[in-house]
């Protein structure tokens, strides 16, 4: 028997309406002027509730949207190699106190020198006006079109983990938080705990809720500080749900929705865990709960080596970031702990491939905490490792980002991101720095991410011509 609280707030298919809106449409609402409410499908969802995700996405929308007369340009076994170096958060705005931004105030020697022999340019990760989440991001990073793939974060966690996803299985990205009871969220990461926090508050869950679910494995994998992945596995699960993420702080947890009739099962599997793993963390003094995003089914894509004829590598100190790379069928090489083991990783195993993918995390963690001058010294730590990485000779060598995150937004934007290609056919500006407005004036101007590729396969001499 369900309580009265999750049959009538956690199990609730849609939200009240907000007083304020008005009719109009077909089953729809338009919010009033001063409403602010998201809109999806036109529904609003008060108190920052997000939608639920899309049901189903065709067959043909998973397999990537390249051109199959664009795959076959690509040149297998060339011999080439592209490394493709991806700052997480890269792009920034200028600090009200002195006009610049992170690249404009970091001290970076390499990437300004390189910058001048090279393509420069900004990429768009999804359309203009629209921020990415992690995600969709790294997936246009990669040729494929995030508008068209719906599905959630919790799978990148969950194959970045190393666990073998198995169709019909749910995955949901957690994050341990402070939240009080009222259910208002005060601390979205819980004070960012240790590592070895996690592993007792996860193994405290574990023990906790053994056999709270009859007929469903529950899995629960460790991550970095207050993240990690929670599964469950039991049939067909449906993966059509939101998150009870508020993504603020000061706002109550949200209900969760079944989108659809496939889905209502696994709200109530959901509700079940919610409240039994709020009871067991009721004794904690800042962990007090979680919150749930991204849920997640394995999805279909065709390969990354498929579509550009690679031998694909992916190098990442975080598990969502090797998830994703292992989603799109590239090698994972370990599991290093920071850029220094990220950078000999590549030097290590640069022979056996021929495009690698390297992620670095730390500009995306300080713009996310506002810290302006922390994100400086990212930048700054990072174009230290440059010469290493130049030292291999790659035919193409790219520096980008997934997405900007400025400090003095403390959260994913929608600003195109600052992106160099350097080879021996790039054609330089006249630019004297890596900066986003430096990028402005580039040869490659402002271009779709999932191009980005494609570009730097053409600058490594590793695509055809097309036609006669």
């Amino acid at each position: 028997m369900f309580s009265w609280f999750r049959r009538r707030v956690l199990l609730k298919r849609r939200p009240e309406f907000h007083p304020n809106c008005n009719e109009a449409g077909e089953g729809g609402l338009v919010p009033a002027p001063d409403c602010g409410f998201p809109m999806h499908a036109g529904f609003c969802y008060p108190l920052g509730t997000r939608a639920p995700r899309r049901a189903r996405v065709s067959r043909q929308a998973l397999r990537g949207m390249m051109h199959p007369k664009t795959r076959e340009l690509f040149i297998p076994d060339s011999g080439r190699k592209v490394v493709q170096l991806v700052l997480d958060g890269l792009g920034g705005l200028p600090h009200p106190d002195t006009g610049r931004t992170e690249l404009e105030t970091a001290d970076t020697p390499n990437l300004d020198r390189l910058a001048g022999s090279s393509s420069l340019g900004r990429s768009l990760p999804i359309v203009a006006g629209v921020t990415p989440g992690s995600g969709p991001a790294h997936l246009a990073l990669w040729g494929y079109e995030p508008l068209e793939i719906d599905f959630g974060r919790g799978v990148f966690e969950a194959l970045g983990s190393d666990f073998d996803m198995q169709p019909g299985d749910l995955a949901a990205r957690a994050n341990f938080a402070t939240i009080d009871s009222d259910n208002i969220v005060h601390d979205r990461r819980a004070g960012r705990p240790p590592d070895e926090e996690n592993v007792r508050l996860v193994q405290k869950l574990r023990e906790g809720l053994e056999g709270k679910l009859p007929g469903v494995e529950l899995i629960l994998l460790n991550g970095k500080e207050h993240r990690f992945t929670v599964l469950f596995r039991g049939g067909e699960l449906g993966a059509n749900l939101n998150d009870n993420d508020p993504q603020r702080e000061g706002l109550g947890l949200l209900p969760i929705l079944a989108g659809d009739s496939a889905s209502e099962r696994s709200a109530e599997l959901v509700a079940t865990f919610l409240e039994s793993a709020r009871e067991l963390l009721a004794d904690e003094e800042v962990a007090t709960g979680m919150l749930l995003r991204g849920f997640s089914g394995l999805p279909e894509l065709v390969s990354f080596n498929e579509l550009y004829k690679a031998d694909s590598a992916a190098i990442a100190a975080y598990p969502m970031y090797r998830g994703v790379a292992r989603l799109v069928g590239m090698k994972v090489l370990g599991a290093p702990h920071g850029l220094e083991e990220e950078v000999q990783l590549l030097e290590k195993s640069y022979g056996e491939h021929d495009f690698f993918f390297l992620h670095y995390k730390d500009t995306d963690s300080a713009g996310h905490s506002g810290l302006f001058d922390e994100k400086v010294n990212a930048l700054e730590t990072f174009d230290a490792m440059l010469p290493r990485i130049e030292a291999l000779e790659p035919d193409a060598l790219i520096v980008t980002g997934d997405h900007s995150t400025p400090c003095i937004h403390r959260e994913h934007s929608w600003h195109p991101v600052p992106t160099l290609i350097s080879s021996r056919l790039a054609l330089s500006g006249e630019s004297a720095g890596f900066t986003e407005r430096h990028c402005l004036n580039g040869d490659l101007g402002q271009f779709k991410a999932s191009e980005m590729v494609s570009i730097a396969m053409a600058h490594a001499s590793r695509m055809k011509k097309f036609g006669a």
